[in-house]
């Protein structure tokens, strides 16, 4: 049976009681790890039975895999009405505005909810290395089809590609620094540095974008 497998239907019940339990476990893991949170923790946090814990997910390995799941829709789908905004230094920076505040609001704690489990997970468990993927390379997209978009209007002259994967390892990295200093300060620097590296290589009219920001 494959672990990542659920009831083929649910009822509007069962799917709530389904989504009670993946978002306790989103929490935990978040908190303490995959390693540092058990099956029973899970079912009490979630206020759920041992019968229905084991309904919806056969073993621990397939609520992991839930988990990714659950944490690819909120962070990052939870970002996509920003991602259409993209197209320009504005949106960008509004899109930087947002981040940094969130973590403002976190305390800088945590990092990020995929990264951390990307970090913990990849080496031991290859399902859930893929899952995680995936939803990086989502992300990687959002920010892409932004800048793809100024590529195709003629006023970003770097290529999309390059910059969408280089701009999500720097996100990640500032994350994780900003998570270890408890400051956001690391982002902060991190995506200024990016959205100017954008802006050098856009045009308006023909001509190169001044660099300089207003304070």
């Amino acid at each position: 049976m494959n672990t990542r497998d659920q009831p083929a239907k649910l009822t509007r019940k069962g799917e709530a009681t389904r989504l009670r339990i993946v978002a306790a476990a989103a929490q935990l893991m978040y908190e303490n790890g995959v390693a540092g949170t058990t099956m029973e923790d899970v079912k009490t946090a979630a206020r759920a039975s041992s019968s229905q814990l084991y309904h919806y997910f056969a073993d621990k390995q397939a609520l992991v895999l839930a988990v990714i799941d659950y944490q690819n829709e909120s962070v990052v789908g939870g970002q996509e009405a920003m991602f259409v905004r993209l197209d320009s230094i504005d949106g960008l920076r509004t899109w930087r505005d947002f981040l940094i505040q969130h973590q403002r609001d976190l305390g800088c704690r945590g990092g990020c909810p995929i990264g951390s489990l990307g970090s913990e997970l990849a080496e031991i468990n290859p399902d859930a290395r893929t899952a995680v993927s995936t939803a990086f390379l989502r992300w990687e997209a959002g920010i892409r089809g932004g800048l793809q978009a100024m590529h195709e209007r003629g006023e970003l002259t770097a290529d999309p590609d390059e910059l969408a994967l280089t701009i999500l390892a720097a996100l990640q990295g500032g994350l994780l620094l900003t998570q270890i200093h408890r400051d956001v300060r690391p982002l902060e620097v991190t995506l200024d540095a990016m959205i100017s590296h954008v802006e050098a290589h856009t045009v308006v009219a023909g001509a190169s974008v001044s660099l300089t920001r207003s304070a």
